[in-house]
């Protein structure tokens, strides 16, 4: 996005396992973080479209993410539909599918997000991604134009598995696609504490991405976000109303879980920003970590 004074934070939300929170929780960061003040933009990648059903979003109204793709003159602003003051969507649809046969044959097949986002005149501080489940281009377009990758899981022995294999495939989008991206973390969905291997996978998530801090590896400065999402029903019967959990049940377990993981987001990257203050000011540094996330800034995709 093209303002130089004002850092975008673009962030994937991926997981190659359905029905483990992923959208839920891009949907529900999205409307927390817009809660607290600040502009978000939520692109729905997912052919299944169930962020922009979650929102309320008509399909039909306007052009969509798969416009955005197939034609890049459409440009992004064209796309977004507002949700609220400071919630937008680009919403998606089920021709969306077909952009993975239509792109194939296409040199910039994996760059057509990234340009728009950076061609876009939009002020939004945040993005969020709804990525599909498995790596097709619609995943790679994401992770193109992304910074970061949060991973949502459930604290499962199969599903930590799994991290394993998302975090290889990240290290491959970063050394072949997108040299910035990095895994800003693991968001815990669905999440009963009271369980013993619950409490193990979390114990074994946490010191796993410790062990990694000077890796220089994607994930070298990967973190458990807090707090874990507690299983509620409002969380499932909310997108059926075309609502957040912030409409449909504010002070719901789910609704004050994501306010808080929505603040702890907020908090890290206003950090962030004070420090790339610093930096223009010519007083303290910022850490490493500081920089990558900071990255939204590097020039335009030729």
């Amino acid at each position: 996005m093209t303002h130089p004074d004002q850092p975008v934070r673009v962030i994937a939300l991926m997981n190659q396992k359905g029905g483990v929170g992923k959208t839920t929780t891009a949907v529900n960061l999205a409307a927390g973080i817009a809660e607290l003040g600040r502009k978000v933009l939520l692109v729905d990648m997912d052919p299944q479209a169930h962020a922009t059903l979650h929102v309320g979003a008509d399909q039909q109204d306007g052009p969509t993410v798969y416009d955005l793709l197939l034609d890049p003159s459409i440009g992004l602003d064209a796309c977004v539909r507002r949700v609220d003051d400071r919630l937008g969507i680009v919403a998606a649809e089920t021709d969306l599918a077909a952009a993975e046969h239509e792109l194939a044959a296409m040199s910039d097949r994996n760059q057509r997000l990234a340009r728009a986002i950076h061609a876009s005149a939009r002020d939004d501080e945040f993005v969020l991604i709804d990525c599909p489940p498995g790596l097709g281009v619609l995943t790679l377009n994401a992770l193109a134009a992304a910074q970061e990758v949060i991973i949502p899981m459930q604290a499962h022995f199969l599903a930590l598995q799994g991290v394993g294999k998302l975090l290889e495939t990240v290290r491959l989008v970063r050394d072949q696609v997108n040299p910035e991206l990095r895994v800003a973390g693991v968001v815990l969905c669905m999440h009963d504490s009271q369980t013993s291997h619950s409490k193990a996978v979390v114990d074994d998530l946490a010191a796993f991405f410790e062990a990694q801090r000077d890796t220089g590896l994607p994930w070298a400065h990967a973190r458990v976000y807090r707090p874990a999402v507690r299983r509620n029903i409002k969380l499932a019967e909310c997108p059926s109303f075309g609502q957040t959990i912030f409409q449909y049940a504010p002070w719901a377990p789910g609704a004050v879980d994501y306010r808080e993981l929505a603040a702890s987001v907020v908090a890290e990257w206003d950090r962030a920003v004070r420090g790339l203050g610093s930096i223009r000011g010519g007083r303290d540094a910022l850490s490493e970590a500081e920089i990558r996330v900071l990255r939204g800034q590097r020039e335009p995709i030729e």
